[in-house]
C-alpha cells in the first residue's frame, strides 16, 4: 500500500459524495505519478477517500482533540451518513471506474466521560468524522444502515462492480497456490 500524501484541504465543495471522489481521485492519480509496473504485470491502483455528511456539514478529519469532542457531542444518539468516495484504476488498460458507496450510521447517545476517553486515546483525530465502528469507537455506533465496509473505508461490494466496469472479477484479485506450493498473484501489483 502506498500513502498518496494528498492535501485533503485543497478541494472545497458543498456536497459531500463529490468531495470524497474528488479526494479518491486526487489519491489514485498521485499513486500512479509514483508507479513503475513492469510489462508483464496488471497493476491496479484504488484511491479512497471519506466524509461523514451531518447536520449539512461535512466532516473530514478533526483539527484537533477539541473539535473531536465538539463533534461527539452534537453526534451522540443522533445519525449521520458516512460517504466513501472509489476511484479505481487499471493501470495497463488506461481505464477508470469511480462511485460513491453511501452507509447511514447511528450513534449511540454516549457520556461525555465516555467522549472524553474516546478522544483521549487519539483514534478519532485521524478519521473522517471522528470514528470508526472496527476500532475503539465501534461501541458507539448502534447500527448502520448499508456496508460495512463503507464505513471501514473500501466498500467490497462496490470494488467488486468497479472491477466489473473494467472488465475484470473480484476473484481475479485473489491470490492463489501454483504447483510446487509458489504463491501467484493474477494480476500482478494491487494498490491502493
Amino acid at each position: 500500500m502506498l500513502v498518496s500524501g494528498v492535501d485533503e484541504s485543497l478541494v472545497v465543495t458543498e456536497r459531500a459524495e463529490e468531495l470524497c471522489l474528488e479526494l479518491a481521485r486526487l489519491k489514485a492519480q498521485a499513486v500512479l505519478t509514483r508507479l513503475n509496473p513492469t510489462a508483464d504485470q496488471r497493476t491496479l491502483v484504488i484511491g479512497c477517500d471519506s466524509v461523514l455528511a451531518f447536520d449539512g456539514e461535512i466532516l473530514g478529519k478533526p483539527a484537533d482533540a477539541a473539535d473531536a469532542t465538539r463533534r461527539w457531542l452534537r453526534m451522540r444518539g443522533r445519525s449521520g451518513v458516512l460517504h466513501s468516495g472509489h476511484c479505481l484504476v487499471d493501470v495497463a488498460a488506461g481505464r477508470r471506474a469511480e462511485a460513491v458507496a453511501s452507509t447511514t450510521v447511528h450513534f449511540a447517545d454516549i457520556s461525555d466521560d465516555e467522549i472524553a476517553a474516546y478522544v483521549a486515546t487519539g483514534e478519532p483525530l485521524a478519521v473522517a468524522g471522528a470514528f470508526t465502528i472496527d476500532g475503539l469507537g465501534g461501541p458507539f455506533v448502534e447500527r448502520i444502515e448499508g456496508d460495512p465496509g463503507t464505513v471501514v473505508g473500501l466498500s467490497m461490494p462496490l470494488l467488486r462492480r468497479l472491477l466489473a466496469e473494467l472488465d475484470l472479477r473480484i476473484t481475479d484479485l485473489w491470490t492463489t497456490v501454483a504447483p510446487g506450493g509458489q504463491t501467484v498473484e493474477p494480476l500482478g501489483n494491487v494498490r491502493s
